[in-house]
């Protein structure tokens, strides 16, 4: 499968796992109509309708295109990591139980992560 070339910094986030700085990335405060997919494959991530404003600084989704996402424990941070299914790039940490929305999860991902396809 070939994958979308990664620039340093895209490298950084999805392949060693990093983490860009809150308020900083592109898709923290966008609320375009469409799908948000994944970086580096283009595999539809996150509905725009899942979409919402956590008050953290990076894009922040209630619920995700089923079997998008893969959810792994991180050890490193005490939390749950969420890849993408497809090709394994880390997107950033799925948070259970805040009482944000209706389905009370918070996947918290990485600007850098992600591209947004608008609606046609």
């Amino acid at each position: 499968m070939a994958y979308n070339e990664l620039n340093e910094e895209e490298s950084n986030i999805i392949i060693n796992k990093g983490t860009e700085r809150s308020f900083s990335g592109k898709y923290w405060n966008f609320y375009g109509t469409g799908t948000y997919t994944c970086r580096q494959c283009n595999a539809e991530l996150f509905p725009s309708t899942a979409k919402f404003d956590s008050f953290t600084g990076w894009p922040s989704f209630d619920d995700a295109i089923e079997g998008a996402i893969k959810e792994t424990p991180d050890a490193d941070r005490n939390a749950v990591e969420i890849v993408c299914s497809n090709c394994g790039g880390h997107l950033g940490h799925v948070f259970k139980g805040e009482g944000m929305t209706d389905t009370s999860t918070r996947h918290c991902v990485n600007s850098l992560s992600l591209d947004f396809k608008e609606d046609s």
